[in-house]
């Protein structure tokens, strides 16, 4: 699952799509990914993973010291 940001385009009427995180499920505990600029996802190795979807998305939300809102 991907999280995505929409937002008003720079010095443009159209929306821009971009992704911010993304949530995979594995062994029944979350975990969250980053992308990198070539479209890659890497895993957070000091974000834990988590049995509780709901605890993950805090983190992303929360910004998780500046990775995901900058």
């Amino acid at each position: 699952m991907t999280l995505i940001e929409e937002r008003q385009g720079y010095e443009s009427d159209q929306w821009v799509q971009m992704p911010v995180a993304q949530f995979r499920l594995g062994e029944n505990e979350w975990k969250i990914y980053w992308q990198d600029s070539k479209g890659k996802w890497h895993f957070i190795d000091d974000i834990e993973p988590n049995e509780d979807f709901e605890t993950q998305l805090k983190i992303v939300d929360e910004g998780h010291n500046g990775m995901f809102w900058g």
